[in-house]
């Protein structure tokens, strides 16, 4: 059986497209149906169901992708690394939130650059979770961080921690609202401050009335800024109140920059995981960066 032929076939299993697989591997899509009708007369039956939107693997499609996939994966592996596996001579292309892969990640990360014989070159991209993954899924980038759990086969997420967010603002506006007052009362208060968000659709702010007070915030965004970074620099300049995750604004609620105008019993929690194209892990700097954000990420949450 051609081995091209079946590294077709796994790409199309994984990525459930006949158009998002010939992308992957630089093929035209008449192409790939042509390699997979060939395949399919040489198995004798049917490996994928066609539908209005991608294909479906039958039980055979999954029992051969099941059986051929390790083995080409390892294909791969030997293929990418050389025979001398000098790993030091690769690129690793990181993906993922501009705040959480700055403050977080790459900061991580940069301890596996440059050792000798076993680093890697790293370049990272920003983006939000539907772009990192489109472009992980094109074989843009090797590894991304995502609020977002992929679908389907073509990705393998794993959690990598979870992050509270903290209502906060400048003092001033703890003490002309009453921040100390009972629960009941808090939420009316609340709609008397200006709101500083990164989208006009109130993302982190709509999640934390929907979690805590099971409803949709009044106040429209007064700032809006694209990012988390500047929303805080923002809070802290007066500008109004904004949902951030603690890992950002701890240093100025210690300070007294900023304050919590709220503590919930249950804070909101939103969870990144760390995602791949399925297979790729068989790579050394992949599989290294990716134990090395999961043992990082057992301190930050």
């Amino acid at each position: 059986m051609d081995l091209a032929l079946l590294r077709t076939f796994v790409t199309v299993h994984r990525a459930g497209s006949f158009t998002r697989a010939a992308a992957l591997l630089g093929l035209s899509q008449p192409a790939v149906t042509s390699q997979i009708r060939t395949l399919e007369r040489q198995v004798g039956r049917p490996l994928f169901l066609r539908q209005a939107r991608g294909v479906t693997p039958t039980s055979i499609g999954d029992e051969l992708a099941h059986k051929a996939a390790p083995h080409l994966d390892a294909l791969v592996e030997i293929t990418e690394t050389g025979l001398d596996d000098d790993s030091s001579l690769r690129t690793l292309h990181l993906a993922g939130p501009p705040e959480f892969t700055a403050e977080r990640a790459l900061p991580a990360l940069t301890e596996l650059t440059g050792e000798d014989g076993q680093g890697f070159a790293l370049r990272a991209s920003f983006g939000n979770a539907e772009e990192t993954l489109e472009g992980l899924s094109a074989g843009h980038h090797d590894l991304a961080i995502s609020t977002a759990r992929p679908r389907g086969a073509l990705l393998t997420a794993t959690a990598l921690c979870d992050e509270e967010h903290v209502l906060v603002a400048a003092p001033r506006w703890a003490e002309l609202i009453g921040a100390g007052q009972p629960d009941r009362k808090r939420e009316p208060a609340l709609e008397q401050v200006p709101v500083v968000e990164v989208h006009e659709s109130l993302p982190f702010v709509s999640r934390y009335w929907a979690s805590v007070f099971d409803s949709r915030p009044a106040a429209p965004g007064t700032v809006v800024v694209p990012d988390l970074r500047a929303v805080l620099a923002c809070s802290v300049a007066g500008a109004g109140l904004a949902v951030l995750p603690r890992y950002l604004c701890a240093a100025a609620l210690e300070r007294g920059d900023v304050v919590a105008l709220h503590e919930p019993a249950v804070p909101p929690l939103r969870t990144y995981f760390l995602v791949v194209r399925t297979g790729t892990l068989a790579m050394p700097h992949i599989a290294r960066a990716h134990e090395w954000l999961q043992r990082a990420a057992a301190d930050w949450c």
